[in-house]
């Protein structure tokens, strides 16, 4: 294998519930190697949004001290955060420019400037763009193209999906970030994260919706025909069935969550009808009993609120069951609910299964990883691979010639930054020296060890 490697990248997913960050990096087969992972629960951050900046400094500085006591030698600067929340909200809006010559064929700067103008687009007070995506493309009388690049034509111009928030927002999310010693490099939908994670080309292509249930809101992002034609945050998740069990039984906040993790189901009529779960009383007051029916009653109710909300959108962009083929993909922490599967075909009559991130990584990832709750950090290192590999790629290319004109052995440090195109440069300083210590076996046991330690605290 060459020495010159792909740059290490940092996804940092901060949720209601948990702070997760992961470095990855790309192997010569294109599959994610982990090369550290960390973690830790989240405070601060409600229904998506920072609302305390310095508790959620502190919990993204304990998620890194985590990452690198997982892989020591890793050195981390810059990560791509994902963004969540009531607040964001969803356009389209259709964009064109008119070409000065015909006959030359469509440039990659043409459709960058058809994006970037596009950027200028009206939007509320206090709102501010997060991201502009094309969804498809026509050239003069030539529509639904996928990519113009190379064709000849007047006129060029694209249907849009643009994404705004809350400025504010937006800002916490930045502060949070900045002191916690880093920088973002850039913010990328949540659900847009988890669908780049746990999805495939056939799924794009058969038209499918991806619901990422987290803690504070649930995700939504659809697919059909190639295309992104829908994104909403649905107002509800994980927190709020812990809410709604603790109110409905009368239990501490603690003992909701553990009931909802362990005996919880989507389903009531898949709960067993004599059996009940024993807690622990108040201060010396007797044991309680709880139906595990009425537990599943609770669960339901919200869950299926949540799926009302599927159904009511993918109904305002005119998709029904016979138009997605691809079914609904569920990931995120609370896609664990046993049952939820049944309850999302009843309650939205399309086919629906766990969409796990194992689709990009390499086979040497742990077990735990596997988990639906890391696909939004998964995807956050796919879409930083998605932005720097065209530089980077041309970076290479720079690399390897200088090498052949200099006929000596490939390696990276041979080529000197003076001679470099200023242009390429950037790419050359962020691109992290190769981490070459036998770090794996170390990472996965560190890692196994930490969610051990967390499973005996849950069970004390």
């Amino acid at each position: 294998m060459s020495q010159i490697e792909s740059p290490i990248i940092v996804g940092l997913d901060i949720g209601t519930t948990k702070i997760a960050a992961i470095a990855g990096r790309k192997n010569e087969f294109g599959k994610l190697e982990i090369l550290g992972f960390g973690r830790a629960n989240s405070n601060g951050v409600q229904h998506g949004l920072v609302l305390n900046i310095e508790q959620t400094r502190r919990a993204i500085v304990q998620a890194l001290e985590n990452l690198y006591q997982s892989n020591p030698a890793l050195k981390i600067s810059d990560v791509y955060v994902g963004i969540a929340g009531q607040h964001i909200k969803s356009l389209q809006t259709r964009g064109d420019i008119v070409r000065q010559d015909a006959e030359i064929e469509i440039y990659k700067e043409e459709i960058e400037q058809l994006i970037n103008n596009q950027r200028k687009t009206f939007i509320p007070a206090g709102d501010q763009i997060i991201d502009v995506i094309p969804m498809d493309f026509h050239v003069d009388n030539i529509p639904n193209i996928k990519d113009p690049i190379g064709y000849n034509g007047v006129k060029v111009g694209a249907n849009f999906h643009i994404i705004t928030g809350d400025r504010n927002a937006i800002r916490n999310i930045h502060r949070s970030v900045d002191r916690s010693g880093l920088s973002t490099k850039d913010l990328v939908l949540q659900p847009l994260a988890s669908a780049s994670a746990v999805m495939s080309d056939i799924d794009i292509e058969a038209g499918v919706a991806i619901l990422d249930i987290g803690g504070g809101t649930s995700d939504l992002a659809v697919f059909y025909e190639g295309i992104l034609k829908h994104t909403a945050v649905i107002p509800f998740g994980g927190e709020n069935i812990t809410t709604d069990i603790k109110t409905g039984l009368g239990v501490l906040r603690s003992q909701a969550e553990a009931l909802k993790v362990q005996f919880g189901s989507a389903l009531v009529d898949a709960a067993q009808a004599n059996a009940y779960i024993t807690i622990p009383g108040f201060k010396g007051m007797q044991p309680r009993e709880i139906s595990m029916k009425s537990l599943a009653g609770i669960i339901q109710a919200r869950m299926g609120e949540i799926l009302d909300f599927v159904s009511f959108h993918l109904k305002q962009v005119g998709l029904d069951s016979r138009a997605m083929n691809g079914g609904i993909i569920l990931t995120g922490g609370g896609s664990q609910l046993k049952h939820l599967i049944q309850l999302t075909e009843f309650t939205t009559g399309l086919n629906a299964r766990i969409g796990i991130p194992n689709e990009h990584l390499a086979p040497n990832h742990i077990e735990e990883l596997k988990k639906p709750m890391y696909s939004t950090c998964i995807g956050l290192i796919l879409k930083g691979y998605n932005d720097h590999e065209p530089q980077y790629q041309q970076y290479l290319d720079y690399v390897r010639k200088s090498q052949a004109e200099a006929s000596i052995a490939p390696t990276v440090t041979s080529v000197e930054e003076n001679q470099m195109p200023e242009e390429l440069k950037p790419v050359m300083q962020e691109t992290p020296k190769p981490v070459r210590v036998k770090f794996w076996d170390r990472f996965k046991f560190k890692v196994i060890d930490m969610f051990s330690e967390e499973d005996q605290v849950l069970n004390k």
